[in-house]
């Protein structure tokens, strides 16, 4: 049975939780293999609107095993919280139907914290971080003194490694003006915590490769964006794990052999939230109309996103470093009404034309977007549901993008309603 991997292609925010979502209606399994609770995804199913940041978009649905990986990052205080909220939704969650990698890091207070001090007095080449802590326990993973799910089962074990963490963070956080960090009152913290968050844990490598013998459909979300990978995206201004779609196989222990299927979730239109560079950035009335037709905020922080014209260069990169099969095109309706759109299908780096965009931070900075001009169109796309409810102009619109970034289009989502979905290919067919 296929296995699918879903990854956004561009910075976030590409409506990856709605086709999550609609995809885990063929799936058996739900996957979380990145990221942490700073990415965000909203999903609107009838009258219901669900915000979720740590829960893989799988978890509305019934009979269904959700799976935090443990390439994820975890605040077991935000995941209680959430938990809690989504309840209160009348979703019911229970270790039957979530379950979190004994392996996963997690995000303790001091992260936070630190995050926040790092943003607060860099004055020159911001990040522009949700000061969540991602980044910070990143580093305490690969620096190798994280605590881990798997930890709180021993208190033994949990003290040993608070100690060597604050070896590391109090040193640190002197030399920031913050106070050592309280051991006890820690310590009585994750005690707390870890009847809460115990029962989820699981072997999950050992139970993803015996559904996958099994012949179970596993379905495995990322979250945020390419362009925001550690070593692909537009560093610094990244997150502080792998996004691309590899990441999948050893953010949740099953090998690259599993996956079947690569759909890169694409915008029809560009946003960014926070610092870095953005080439086809609009400061004009039409990046205006894009931010307010679209509801241009952020799931997680409210932060207004940027927006600018599609950029088929980063696309077409993207879908190169992630091995896409096919993408899901969201928010066509947006570009309902605009007399004529543009695509950017190079760049300009001081007279040489580039297809893609470069490495080097200068550079990115100094590229300007080559465009292609298409007509619009008047007609609505909103809530279509096959090609023949959508104007030509949109149809012509859609095949252009397919030719320039060399992928196919495999769905296309008009709406948020879940399922104003136009399915081309279905990423699950054997």
């Amino acid at each position: 049975m296929a296995n699918v991997v879903v990854v956004g292609t561009q910075w976030g925010d590409e409506g990856k939780g709605k086709i999550v979502d609609w995809l885990s209606e063929r799936a058996d399994v739900i996957a979380r293999f990145q990221g942490g609770h700073n990415a965000g995804h909203t999903l609107v199913i009838g009258e219901e609107v669900y915000k979720l940041h740590a829960l893989p978009s799988g978890v509305v649905r019934g009979g269904k095993l959700s799976v935090i990986g443990n390439g994820v990052v975890l605040d077991p205080w935000h995941l209680i919280k959430e938990i809690d909220g989504i309840r209160k939704q009348g979703v019911n969650i229970t270790p039957e139907n979530l379950m979190i990698a004994e392996n996963t890091p997690l995000i303790l207070p001091y992260h936070g914290e630190l995050d926040r001090a790092r943003e607060g007095q860099v004055t020159i080449a911001k990040i522009g971080t949700t000061g969540r802590g991602i980044g910070p326990c990143y580093e305490d993973k690969v620096g190798r003194r994280v605590i881990r799910v798997a930890d709180l089962a021993d208190d033994a074990t949990l003290e040993l490694r608070i100690d060597r963490a604050l070896l590391h963070h109090d040193p640190l956080r002197k030399g920031l003006g913050l106070e050592p960090v309280d051991r006890v009152e820690l310590l009585g913290a994750l005690r707390a915590i870890a009847a809460e968050i115990l029962p989820y844990a699981a072997p999950v490598w050992k139970v993803l490769n015996e559904k996958r013998r099994a012949g179970k459909r596993i379905l495995f979300e990322g979250a945020q964006g390419a362009l925001l990978d550690i070593d692909f995206g537009t560093y610094p201004f990244v997150t502080s794990s792998n996004v691309i779609a590899g990441q999948a196989a050893t953010g949740t222990g099953i090998g690259p052999g599993a996956i079947d299927y690569v759909l890169g979730i694409t915008k029809a239109y560009t946003t960014r939230v926070g610092e870095g560079p953005f080439p086809t950035e609009l400061d004009d009335a039409d990046g205006q109309s894009l931010g307010e037709r679209g509801h241009e905020f952020g799931t997680t922080t409210g932060r207004k996103r940027r927006c600018g014209w599609f950029d088929a260069c980063l696309v077409r990169q993207t879908c190169a470093t992630s091995g896409v099969n096919g993408i899901s095109l969201t928010k066509l309706d947006v570009l309902d009404g605009f007399k004529e759109l543009k695509i950017c299908v190079g760049y300009d780096l001081d007279g040489k034309r580039l297809d893609y965009l470069p490495t080097a931070a200068d550079q990115q900075a100094r590229v300007t977007p080559i465009y292609e001009t298409i007509d619009g169109w008047s007609d609505s796309t909103a809530g279509a549901r096959s090609w023949a409810e959508l104007p030509a102009q949109a149809i012509k619109y859609v095949r252009r993008i397919e030719e320039l970034i060399d992928c196919p289009v495999a769905l296309v989502s008009t709406s948020p309603e879940r399922e104003d979905t136009i399915l081309v290919t279905d990423p699950f067919a054997d």
